[in-house]
């Protein structure tokens, strides 16, 4: 089981395990996660799980198609490059340990 690792505007970890396959905003849900809301289920078509990806991890979650960036422009928080859904992140093995930021403001 992959972990993943958001941590809150004030510094605050929450580490959990998800599935193969299940969605960075999915697992965030399931555990009750502070600020990933997943407003639209995972359709993306909002922005309320919008995380910036640590550094480390940017390049194995990949680049938003046009339809995620647009959504990420009308975030509340800046989006900066590392920003994505996380509902368009599939957890995978090679994803364990990944490492993402929760801005202090979702839509």
């Amino acid at each position: 089981m992959p972990k993943v690792v958001y941590v809150g505007g004030s510094g605050q970890e929450h580490a959990v395990d998800g599935a193969v396959g299940e969605s960075v905003m999915a697992t965030a849900v399931k555990n009750g996660v502070p600020g990933i809301i997943g407003e639209c289920g995972g359709n993306a078509s909002c922005a309320t799980c919008h995380v910036w990806v640590r550094a480390e991890f940017a390049e194995l979650v990949g680049e938003p198609d046009d339809l995620e960036q647009d959504l990420l422009e009308m975030a509340v928080s800046e989006p900066r490059d590392s920003s994505r859904l996380s509902c368009q992140i599939p957890l995978s093995p090679e994803l364990d340990g990944l490492t993402v930021d929760v801005p202090p403001q979702q839509p």
